[in-house]
């Protein structure tokens, strides 16, 4: 059966490759699960970007046409719907956004009753009921139910009220006498997170926050805090926040416009955590992108990073198979397992901002807690990725690589999923080694391209 969820949900750009007569069989397909092995009741949020009125209406059509009630959040950060999924014992969320990206693409996400993402069994059991092993889509023949047996449509008008209300009760500060920049990315986070951090008293500076459909994540938010850098240095802030289109993700900026990403707030955090004796295991975990640094500086605290595979999915799995609370990625997708069981961008600032009221430290300050290790990245172009990657002197320069490298480094050689490059990174304490490494490794790769050719 080809492979319909990707590393988060089912996406592609809206209308061309993630179409609504895909989103309504999703909707058929899940609607089914929900009716055959629970309440058959389904939640379903998005951001604001252009086509998530036409994808949601999709959903909601193949939801109810299986007998499934929809239960509609309208526009709500991601983690609202995880969290909203236990409150009101919901078989399924939905979420119909693709987080960081533009705004011609999209995607649907779905949690389950507990509010986690799918498990990549759970999304193939999904997906045999959508298209078979040929590829022919299924869902047409799955119950139609008629009558009062068919699904209803629900407004929940008070979801947002309802998030925010879960967020401030986690706090137990006050932000009166803190100004803080609010980069809300033109998402779904515009209206929740600035009542939000106003309500602990905060003076709020907002920015990007008027969604039009077209203008989510268009240069601002966490993966483009440069507006949010001059903003907080211009305006005196104490700190800046940066949200991402749907709102799992949040990148910070200290008082001098220093950006403050995921393995900085893990480590302040966990500092934090392990200083009161709070941190379970002494440990958190994060993915193997995160920087080296993030692990010198725990360590030298007492503390553990366990380090797994890409994605928050994967981070969650490890956090539950080791009894951790606190995880996440460089990229601010940050996990708080006891508060909600997905990455949560207003929840992780809210933690960081109690942390820098509580010590009466700068963020800037906390920040230099930890010193990310040097890293160096060099991307060599290559006829043929599968060929070099199997060359064994390309081999052979790679095993000696990460050998000199030992347990203070590491180097990683992946060929890129979209170019016709081999990328080599090296990360350790000496940049000089990681620079030599790295260049011998990259001479390697293109001494073996080379060879092809005669």
């Amino acid at each position: 059966m080809p492979r319909l969820f990707g590393t988060d949900g089912v996406r592609g750009v809206a209308n061309k490759e993630l179409l609504p007569e895909l989103a309504f069989k999703l909707g058929r397909a899940v609607g089914f699960l929900a009716v055959e092995e629970g309440k058959g009741k389904v939640l379903v949020g998005r951001d604001p970007r252009i086509s998530g009125e036409m994808l949601s209406a999709a959903l909601t059509a193949g939801l109810t046409s299986a007998g499934a009630d929809c239960l509609d959040l309208g526009i709500i950060p991601t983690p609202a719907v995880a969290l909203i999924c236990r409150q009101m014992e919901a078989d399924f969320g939905a979420v119909i956004s693709a987080s960081h990206n533009l705004y011609d693409d999209n995607g649907i996400k779905f949690f389950d009753k507990n509010g986690m993402k799918l498990s990549e069994e759970d999304e193939e059991r999904i997906a045999a009921y959508v298209v078979d092993d040929s590829g022919q889509f299924v869902a047409d023949e799955l119950p139609r139910p008629v009558g009062d047996k068919v699904g209803r449509v629900y407004s929940v008008s008070d979801a947002k009220d309802r998030y925010a209300d879960f967020l401030l009760s986690t706090a137990d500060f006050s932000l009166d006498g803190y100004k803080i920049v609010v980069d809300c990315a033109n998402g779904a986070t515009s209206e929740v997170a600035p009542k939000v951090y106003e309500s602990l008293g905060a003076k709020v500076i907002l920015i990007n926050a008027d969604p039009d459909g077209v203008n989510i994540n268009r240069s601002c938010g966490s993966t483009h805090p440069e507006q949010l850098q001059e903003a907080v240095v211009r305006s005196g802030a104490h700190a800046g926040i940066a949200h991402d289109g749907d709102g799992d993700r949040v990148i910070f900026v200290d008082e001098q416009g220093a950006i403050v990403d995921g393995d900085k707030q893990l480590a302040i955090t966990a500092i934090d955590l392990l200083k009161n004796n709070m941190l379970p295991n002494n440990a958190i975990a994060a993915t193997v992108y995160s920087n080296l640094g993030l692990k010198d500086c725990l360590s030298s605290f007492g503390g553990t990073v366990y380090f797994t595979e890409n994605g928050d999915r994967n981070v969650l799995r490890e956090m539950i198979d080791r009894g951790l609370i606190l995880g996440g990625e460089q990229s601010g997708h940050i996990i708080h397992a006891n508060y909600n069981l997905t990455g949560d961008g207003i929840l992780s600032a809210i933690r960081l901002l109690e942390i820098m009221v509580r010590s009466k430290a700068p963020l800037s300050e906390l920040a230099a807690q930890m010193t990310p290790f040097p890293q160096l990245l060099v991307s060599v172009k290559v006829k043929d990725k599968k060929k070099i990657m199997t060359s064994e002197f390309v081999l052979e320069a790679i095993r000696k690589g990460q050998e000199e490298m030992g347990r203070e480094g590491r180097l990683f050689v992946r060929p890129s999923g979209t170019e016709p490059v081999v990328r080599i990174m090296g990360e350790a304490k000496d940049i000089t080694v990681v620079r030599r490494i790295v260049n011998e490794v990259a001479t390697a790769v293109a001494s073996a391209d080379k060879a092809e050719d005669e």
